[in-house]
C-alpha cells in the first residue's frame, strides 16, 4: 500500500541508516588528515607569532635575543637553573619551553647580526644546518609545501632516517635578522591520539545530534498518531469523550482516528443525555426524601411541643367561658396563664424560623470586628432582673477589650443562650463564671455554672432540635430545646468550635472565635 505504515517505517529507517553510514565514511576519508595537518599548522603559526612578538619587544628595549640563556661553544642554549623560580623566567625561554613540552616542537633560532643562536632541540646542530640549506634554497626532495608567506614557509617532509613525517616551519622573523626553523613530528603518538580523539568527538557529536533529531522527528511523526489513538481509547474506556484525534494523515491510522472521533461524539451525546436525566432524577428523589424527612420531623416535634401549651390555653379558655373564674383575681390568673403559654408558643415558632434559615444557608454570618468583652457585658446588663430572681453570682473579670471577627448579632444570640441556659440550670453555690481568653490566633469564650452534671451519654445529643435532658425542668422555665441547636447552626456557619463538658462542680459551655489584630494593642 502507498500509505502503509510498515512500508514507511522500513523505508525511513533503511534510508536513515544508509545516510548516516555514508556521511561517517565520507567525512573520515576526506577530512581527517586535513584536519590533523591543519591543527599542527595552527600550532606552528601560533608559536611563530608569539616568538615574533617577544623578539620585537626585546628589540624595542635594546635587549639581546640571548638574554637569560646559558652560552656553550659559541652557541646559546636555554637552561633552567635548578630550583629557580619560573615566575622570574623570561618570556622567550617560557615560550620555547612551552612549545617543546606541549607540542613536541624543536626550535633553532640564529641572529645574523648578533652572531648568536638559540637551540631548543635534541639535534640542534643538525637542525641549524638544515635551516641554512632551506634558506639557501637547497631543500632537496620529499617535501610538500603546506603554507607559504612573506616571512615563513611551512612544509611537510619525510625523514628517511627516522621514517617519520615532520612539519617544518622556516624563514625569518619580522626583524629580518633572526632566522629560525621549527620542526614538529606529524605522527607523534600522544599528539596524534589527542587530535584524532578531538576530531572524532566533533564528527561523532555532530552525527549523533543530527541523527537523534532526525530520528526524534521522524519517529514522533509516525508513532504520535498511534499513541494519540491509544490515549483516546483509554479515555473512552473511562467514559471520557472530550479527547479528539487531530491528525490529517490519509493512511489507516487517519481513517481509524476519524471513525473514533465520530464514535466518541455519539457516545458522549448519548451518555451525556442519560447522565443528565439520571442526575436530575436522583436530585429530585433526594430532594423529595429530604423534604419528607424534614416535614415528618418538623410535624412530630412541633406537634409534640405545641401539645402542652395548646392544651393549657384551651383548658383555661374553657374555664373562663364556663364562668369558673368569677372573681377578678382568678380571671387575671387564667389570663396570665393563657398569655404566658401563647408567648412560649410564639418564641418557639420564632426560634424554629431562625434555625430553619441558618440550616438552609439563607442567613449567613456578616463578618465584622467588635469587642467581645463589651458584648458579654451588654448581655449581662440586659439579664440583671433574671440574675436577681435566680440569686446568681456572676464572675466575669476581663483584662480589657478583646476584639474578634464574627457576626456580632448572631454571637450575641449564642452568648445569650449560654447565659440563659446557665441561669435555668443553676444550683449548689449558684455561681456563673464567664471567661474570654485569647489563645494564639483565637479567643475562647466559656460560660460555666454550678449545678447538676449532664450525663455523658447525653452531651452529644443536647445540640439536637427539641432534645431535653430534664423535660420537667425545661418545661418549668419554658424551654423549647431549640436554643442549643441555634448555637450549633451559628457556630458551624462561622466554621468555629463549640461544645460542652462537665466540670467538678457543674457544666461548662464554650465557643471559639477568630482573634482580631486590633486587640494586640491592649497586650502587655
Amino acid at each position: 500500500m502507498k500509505h502503509s505504515i510498515r512500508t514507511r517505517i522500513t523505508l525511513v529507517f533503511a534510508g536513515m541508516m544508509a545516510l548516516m553510514l555514508l556521511i561517517t565514511w565520507f567525512v573520515n576519508s576526506q577530512f581527517l588528515e586535513s584536519f590533523y595537518i591543519s591543527e599542527k599548522v595552527k600550532t606552528l603559526e601560533r608559536g611563530y607569532q608569539e616568538i615574533d612578538l617577544i623578539l620585537e619587544e626585546q628589540h624595542e628595549k635594546g635587549e639581546s635575543m640571548t638574554e637569560g640563556f646559558v652560552t656553550d661553544d659559541n652557541y646559546t642554549y636555554w637552561a633552567q637553573p635548578y630550583g629557580a623560580d619560573t615566575a622570574e623566567e623570561g618570556e622567550l625561554p617560557k615560550t620555547l619551553r612551552k612549545l617543546s613540552e606541549e607540542s613536541n616542537t624543536s626550535i633553532v633560532m640564529v641572529n645574523n647580526m648578533e652572531g648568536s643562536a638559540v637551540m631548543f632541540a635534541p639535534r640542534g646542530e643538525f637542525m641549524e644546518q638544515q635551516m641554512q640549506r632551506y634558506l639557501l634554497g637547497q631543500s632537496g626532495k620529499g617535501y610538500e609545501t603546506i603554507r607559504e608567506t612573506e616571512n615563513y614557509t611551512i612544509e611537510k617532509r619525510y625523514d628517511r632516517i627516522s621514517k617519520n613525517y615532520y612539519l617544518e616551519c622556516w624563514g625569518f622573523f619580522s626583524d629580518n635578522e633572526t632566522a629560525f626553523l621549527m620542526s614538529m613530528p606529524v605522527a607523534g603518538i600522544q599528539d596524534s591520539v589527542r587530535l584524532s580523539s578531538r576530531f572524532l568527538l566533533y564528527v561523532g557529536t555532530s552525527v549523533l545530534i543530527i541523527g537523534s533529531i532526525l530520528m526524534l522527528v521522524l519517529t514522533r511523526r509516525i508513532t504520535s498518531p498511534i499513541l494519540s489513538l491509544s490515549r483516546i481509547s483509554e479515555k473512552m474506556s473511562e467514559l471520557d469523550f472530550d479527547a479528539r484525534y487531530t491528525g490529517d494523515a490519509k493512511d489507516e491510522v487517519g481513517i481509524l482516528g476519524n471513525n473514533m472521533n465520530l464514535l466518541s461524539e455519539k457516545l458522549k451525546e448519548t451518555i451525556g443525555e442519560l447522565k443528565s436525566a439520571n442526575n436530575e432524577l436522583q436530585r429530585d428523589i433526594r430532594k423529595k426524601e429530604q423534604i419528607d424527612e424534614m416535614r415528618k420531623e418538623f410535624i412530630a416535634n412541633v406537634s409534640h411541643e405545641l401539645k402542652t401549651p395548646i392544651a393549657l390555653i384551651q383548658g383555661y379558655a374553657e374555664g373562663l367561658t364556663e364562668g369558673m373564674a368569677e372573681e377578678k383575681e382568678n380571671r387575671d390568673y387564667y389570663c396570665e396563664v393563657i398569655m404566658d403559654e401563647a408567648n412560649k408558643m410564639n418564641k418557639m415558632v420564632q426560634q424554629l424560623l431562625t434555625l430553619n434559615a441558618l440550616e438552609f444557608g439563607s442567613d449567613g454570618p456578616s463578618m465584622e470586628q467588635f469587642d467581645i468583652v463589651e458584648l458579654i457585658q451588654g448581655v449581662l446588663s440586659s439579664a440583671q432582673i433574671l440574675i436577681g430572681q435566680k440569686q446568681a453570682e456572676i464572675i466575669f473579670e476581663p483584662d480589657g477589650p478583646l476584639y474578634v471577627w464574627a457576626d456580632e448579632f448572631k454571637i450575641e444570640e449564642v452568648i445569650t443562650n449560654y447565659i440563659s441556659n446557665a441561669l435555668n440550670h443553676l444550683d449548689g453555690a449558684r455561681i456563673i463564671r464567664i471567661q474570654a481568653v485569647k489563645e494564639e490566633k483565637e479567643v475562647r469564650i466559656s460560660v460555666a455554672n454550678t449545678g447538676d452534671h449532664i450525663p455523658e451519654e447525653d452531651l452529644p445529643k443536647i445540640w439536637s432540635k427539641f432534645y431535653k435532658v430534664d423535660k420537667a425542668r425545661t418545661r418549668e422555665y419554658g424551654g423549647s430545646g431549640i436554643g442549643l441547636s441555634i448555637v450549633k447552626a451559628i457556630m458551624e456557619a462561622h466554621g468555629k468550635e463549640y461544645g460542652a463538658y462537665n466540670t467538678p462542680d457543674g457544666v461548662e459551655f464554650y465557643i471559639t472565635l477568630d482573634c482580631s489584630a486590633v486587640s494586640r494593642r491592649y497586650e502587655n
